[in-house]
């Protein structure tokens, strides 16, 4: 069973988003079953947050001053995932989603899109060289394509 702590920490989040724990719940319920980890308890949080926020992550963890759509810590790193998917209770890692980046659309194809990329991120998909980039845009795709 996978599951999303949403938490939010930006007003306008809540005025755009009805029910955010809910709506990352059902996207998630429709996620391909080899992300479902079955007998295992997996989980993760989701941070929907904004420009300024996430502009002082960026800069504290990855030392970029300026500020990004999602930003992804995962517990571990992608090498340990085998080792971690063998203990009963796992947690992923933490998901930041700019306000900013997503609302000036009013898409929640951006806001899903958004989500699955630093879902994926978690798992330690990442899109520095174009081999990766495709890899990753290719399972985005995927799991985009089981939630429409």
């Amino acid at each position: 069973m996978i599951s999303v702590n949403v938490l939010v920490d930006h007003k306008k989040w809540k005025k755009s988003l009805n029910k955010p724990q809910l709506f990352f719940d059902k996207i998630l319920r429709r996620f391909p079953k080899k992300y479902f980890y079955s007998n295992k308890k997996v989980n993760f949080t989701l941070l929907l947050s904004n420009n300024t926020n996430i502009k002082k992550l960026n800069y504290k963890f990855r030392k970029k001053n300026n500020h990004t759509d999602v930003l992804s810590f995962p517990s571990f790193i992608k090498t340990d995932l085998k080792k971690e998917l063998k203990k009963k209770e796992i947690y992923l890692g933490d998901i930041i989603i700019s306000y900013q980046y997503i609302f000036p659309n009013k898409k929640n194809f951006i806001l899903e899109m958004t989500f699955i990329h630093g879902f994926l991120h978690l798992l330690g998909f990442d899109h520095k060289k174009i081999k990766d980039f495709k890899i990753m845009n290719k399972e985005e795709n995927k799991i985009l394509n089981s939630i429409s």
